[in-house]
């Protein structure tokens, strides 16, 4: 781990603040918000990451969880995992993230991973983990070890020629699932953002992964008022029942009326480079009576664009039985 300076906020501008100005940042060198530590921490001992200044934001009052006055819910950045997936609305309301959190980590990493860290989940890619070898995600311009290489887990979905890494959260295939919005806090003042469009392609910049600028704080994640009648619900499939990182992932939210799917939400976790909302899928499925034929379609229709590498080949049928399974059971 390498030498760095430490700064603890009070507030959220003037973490902002503290990110935004500090010397390190107008250099370009790295400033982190630490919060549970539970990822960046692990980055650092490997010298993955790498922050000349590390802000603690463990002081600021954002760990609430409380309603909106429409009926959604309000989950501030600092809230930890336990805590959301067992609060009783989120338990009745929004099953599906849960269940996601649940499947993630182990007890003592939930009891102290928060929202905001889990949104900035860095990925389990061996290659950029390992500072032995390129990876433009962790270095811009040296290569991507994992497409010649060990990528047995990594994405097939929305990867480019620079990056297949996997986007490894559970939490956040759920939220894309249940249509949230993240709240920021910036130099630039306040702003709101869907999470479909909180992260980003990996393209020719996959060391950007987020629309986050320099001093930008996250605050909180919004979700809209629970669907009448809609069921949600989050399906996980990996190597072994515990403490592992998905295969492939499916966050469902659907309500069908008079025999038909009148609204659904299609997210695949595990093998896209974000959470991965499928339009296709969501087309194929609405207006359609629910049943195995048109579920089996609507996954066939979510991993078209699949893009398999030399080990991971499998993951296009994994996943097309993993949304197709979560499908039948949310009727």
């Amino acid at each position: 781990m390498q030498a760095f300076t430490y700064s603890s906020a009070k507030t959220v501008e003037e973490a902002s603040r503290l990110a935004a100005v500090s010397p390190t940042a107008r250099q370009g060198a790295a400033v982190r918000f630490v919060a549970g530590g539970t990822n960046l921490i692990d980055m650092m001992k490997l010298n993955v990451e790498t922050p000349a200044t590390i802000v603690d934001i463990n002081g600021l009052a954002l760990d609430g969880i409380t309603a909106t006055a429409d009926g959604g819910l309000v989950i501030g950045a600092l809230a930890r995992n336990s805590d959301v997936a067992h609060h009783p609305v989120v338990t009745r309301d929004y099953a599906v993230l849960s269940q996601a959190l649940l499947s993630g980590a182990s007890p003592q990493l939930r009891n102290m991973a928060t929202t905001g860290g889990n949104l900035l989940q860095r990925t389990r890619c061996v290659y950029f983990r390992d500072t032995a070898h390129g990876c433009n995600k962790r270095e811009a311009g040296t290569g991507c070890s994992a497409i010649d290489g060990h990528n047995r887990m990594l994405a097939i979905l929305g990867t480019s020629e620079h990056c297949i890494a996997t986007n490894p959260s559970d939490q956040n295939v759920a939220l894309t699932a249940l249509d949230a919005t993240v709240q920021i806090r910036g130099v630039k003042g306040e702003r709101t953002v869907p999470i479909r469009a909180f992260y980003l392609e990996p393209g020719t910049t996959p060391q950007r992964e987020t629309v986050l600028e320099p001093g930008d704080v996250i605050t909180s994640v919004t979700l809209p008022p629970p669907m009448a009648g809609a069921r949600s619900l989050y399906l996980k499939l990996r190597d072994r029942a515990a403490y592992e990182f998905a295969l492939a992932s499916a966050a469902v939210v659907m309500k069908t009326s008079s025999g038909k799917i009148e609204h659904v939400r299609v997210v695949l976790g595990g093998v896209g480079t974000k959470p991965w909302r499928s339009e296709a899928a969501e087309r194929m499925l609405t207006g359609r009576a629910p049943g195995a034929e048109v579920f089996r379609k609507a996954a066939e229709a979510a991993l078209a664009g699949a893009k398999p590498q030399s080990e991971n080949g499998y993951k296009v049928e994994l996943a097309q039985r993993c949304l197709t399974r979560a499908l039948t059971m949310s009727v």
